[in-house]
């Protein structure tokens, strides 16, 4: 995949959104300090390139709501191209599944899975299970509490380790 190139600027207005979520022109450009119109010029490229994907809230849900997370860990029974996009693509349409990573190694799959209970976990693996999409083996681990959520900042990406 082609990187994009990005300089401090940039870098200043990405972490503006990724900690503000969704900026007015002139919000935005007061806190990367720089002009309104050049800031949204340099905003909208970044949009257009694709370095921002969406604009969320951080829910606690444990304020609305008793949820059980568990995360899941999967291997399937054949590694073919065909397997793995159908695996993939049914994965993107169950609700309850919020994260799925594909990883090298021993699984092929680690999942996120978010629920009211813990029935109500079993069914959305039982659905799995029962639409052939050929998992061979699966774990899962009852998450008893979180202890951090976060996202990379990005200001370390343009730090050398050697500074």
């Amino acid at each position: 995949m082609r990187k994009i190139a990005i300089d401090a600027a940039d870098i200043r207005i990405l972490c503006a959104v990724q900690h503000h979520g969704h900026l007015s022109k002139i919000r935005l450009s007061e806190i990367v300090n720089l002009s309104p119109t050049p800031c949204w010029i340099r905003f909208n490229r970044l949009r257009e390139a694709g370095l921002i994907r969406g604009y969320y809230a951080d829910i606690a849900l444990d304020k609305i709501a008793d949820v059980t997370r568990v995360i899941v860990t999967v291997s399937l029974k054949e590694h073919r191209k065909s397997v793995f996009e159908r695996f993939e693509n049914h994965i993107k349409q169950v609700d309850e599944i919020i994260e799925c990573t594909a990883t090298g190694g021993g699984m092929d799959y680690i999942l996120k899975v978010v629920t009211l209970s813990l029935p109500a976990f079993q069914d959305v693996m039982d659905e799995l299970l029962s639409a052939d999409l050929g998992i061979e083996r699966y774990m899962t681990y009852i998450t008893t509490r979180e202890i951090k959520s976060s996202q990379l900042n990005i200001t370390n990406l343009t730090t050398s380790p050697n500074n």
